[in-house]
């Protein structure tokens, strides 16, 4: 909605309806195949929300692609950063005000995928509900023991559209 609103203080009320009623004409002309008798004929809700997945949507959806885009790794879901990186605890900086603070492996958030080449883990993915995860402690737990275990580390933002060529795009530089 902000979006519509900086867009109207820019061009007017006037122009942003004549838009909005040319692209509903569009949409009306290419559902039907026929031109549309009216602009108001077809109306697109601009002020719909964008429906939101679920987690496990997410999930499945993270899964079914990375089964796609990844098919010479096996995937497990879910995986503490134990299995990767041990009963570890280590001293590094997560955060500026502590330079020197002791984090153990166990407190990490357990890694959403990560993909096996036979028994030796290669990558991980992580799925996060917003920006505001990269500094939850348990996410850079997570990541900096995949860091130190030589792991790629990719997350993806679920309130972002995440569409199948982006994911897929990034997977392929990831895994480089």
């Amino acid at each position: 909605m902000g979006l519509l609103k900086n867009l109207m203080d820019i061009v007017g009320k006037e122009t942003l309806s004549k838009v909005r009623d040319a692209v509903n004409t569009m949409i009306n002309e290419q559902v039907q195949g026929t031109p549309a008798k009216s602009p108001s004929a077809a109306k697109v809700d601009w002020d719909a929300p964008v429906p939101e997945k679920t987690e496990s949507e997410w999930r499945a959806y993270f899964r079914e692609i990375l089964q796609a885009e990844c098919a010479g790794y096996s995937i497990r879901e879910n995986v503490p950063v134990t299995d990767i990186a041990g009963n570890a605890e280590d001293v590094f900086q997560l955060y500026k005000t502590r330079p020197r603070q002791a984090y153990r492996a166990e407190w990490g958030q357990p890694y959403t995928f990560v993909l096996y080449e036979g028994a030796a883990p290669k990558g991980v993915v992580m799925l996060g509900s917003g920006h505001s995860h990269d500094a939850n402690v348990k996410y850079l737990i997570a990541r900096m023991f995949a860091k130190k275990s030589g792991l790629p580390y990719i997350n993806f933002y679920t309130q972002m559209a995440n569409e199948r060529s982006y994911v897929a795009g990034r997977l392929k530089r990831f895994l480089q």
